[in-house]
């Protein structure tokens, strides 16, 4: 008979099996599952090689169909087509420096939509609690007091305006999100005074001194008239324009509101580089800053990297009578606390919903305005 186990030993039995007994298994959780990109994004990124052709004699524009004027034709440096400067859209004024891709394979960039918080961000706006507050210059409190002075002197002694802000804040927050959508498609930053970049021009070139002929000096009331703009800029209170696309011209400028004969419309911005350094670069928004009598010290604005609405402003053809119709503001060169600086102002009374232009050649004829619409 087999001896009989007792209690103790039992519980040591049944614990020692409780211990060897193996765990419950878990199921093992699943990898992570991978996003895959679609093959058209990732062809669309990947590198491209163009093999070149022994013969371009039969290549023509895809727009057009023409192999006229081949001076003109642009090749695609992905799919090897061929393009009219003037057939694109918007038109090329001048011949690209490296490579160049057509608009399909170059593909659209999204246009970016702004809420109110990133457009106060984006322009760095100052939030005052006297928003509604109107400001008036000491140029209008003068103006009362010439009223019983001749037309004639009043004529010859034309001062600039302040633009009138749009009075509803929703209005002014659509036309700063259309401009920075416009800076944020073209990869640019805002910037409302020029700027001065390690390996370009430093400040201290900018002087009006350097002027070949001398340039004219900003008056007091015209530096009161643009310190106020300039701080209605800071306060989020823009002038009354807007930034639209147009499949012909690209990025434009329409005003929004009514805005008088010499009014103040914005200072040309950007960076500050010598010409010298800038004679092959195919920026088509280079404003000549200062003509010295040296040219090697002579300055342009470059708004490539940054930049306000001014870079937005269209040229005019003054190649043609329609195309000089057209214009209704100019570029202005003054001598501001003896630094140059580049003003729009309207030339004449501007009606909501018209565009902006002015003339490119307005003191060198060197651009190439005859392809403008």
């Amino acid at each position: 008979m087999a001896p009989a186990t007792t209690v103790a030993a039992a519980r040591r039995l049944v614990g020692s099996r409780r211990r060897t007994e193996a765990p419950p298994r878990r199921p093992s959780p699943s990898p992570p599952q991978r996003k895959l990109r679609p093959v058209a994004e990732i062809m669309a990124r990947a590198r491209y090689a163009v093999v070149e052709r022994a013969d371009y004699s039969d290549v023509g524009c895809e727009q057009c169909g023409s192999g006229e004027r081949p001076d003109e034709l642009l090749l695609c440096d992905k799919c090897d087509k061929g393009f009219h400067m003037k057939c694109l859209r918007p038109i090329m004024a001048r011949v690209p420096i490296g490579s160049w891709l057509c608009p399909k394979c170059s593909g659209h960039r999204r246009v970016r939509s702004f809420s109110q918080k990133k457009i106060i961000d984006f322009f760095r706006i100052q939030k005052s609690c006297d928003g509604k507050k109107k400001f008036t210059s000491n140029q209008d409190t003068r103006k009362r007091r010439r009223r019983s002075r001749s037309l004639v002197l009043l004529k010859k002694r034309r001062r600039l305006l302040p633009f009138i802000p749009s009075e509803d804040p929703n209005q002014r927050l659509n036309q700063m999100g259309t401009l920075a959508s416009a800076l944020t498609a073209l990869q640019m930053e805002f910037s409302d005074d020029l700027t001065y970049s390690p390996g370009m021009a430093p400040r201290s070139a900018n002087q009006a001194k350097f002027e070949n002929g001398g340039m004219q000096v900003l008056s007091k009331e015209d530096m009161e008239t643009l310190e106020l703009c300039r701080a209605m800029n800071r306060r989020g209170e823009c002038p009354p324009l807007i930034v639209v696309f147009d499949s012909c011209e690209g990025y434009t400028v329409e005003a929004d509101g009514q805005i008088k004969d010499m009014t103040f419309i914005a200072e040309y911005t950007g960076d500050v580089d010598y010409i010298k350094n800038r004679e092959n670069d195919d920026c088509d928004s280079l404003m000549t800053l200062l003509l010295a009598t040296d040219s090697s010290k002579s300055l342009v604005i470059c708004p490539d990297k940054r930049g306000n609405i001014a870079r937005f402003i269209n040229g005019i053809n003054n190649h043609t009578l329609e195309g000089k119709k057209k214009q209704n503001c100019k570029c202005v060169r003054y001598s501001v606390n003896g630094e140059c600086r580049v003003l729009l102002v309207a030339t004449r009374d501007i009606a909501k919903g018209e565009r902006l232009y002015y003339d490119y050649n307005g003191y060198e004829h060197e651009y190439p305005t005859h392809h403008f619409v």
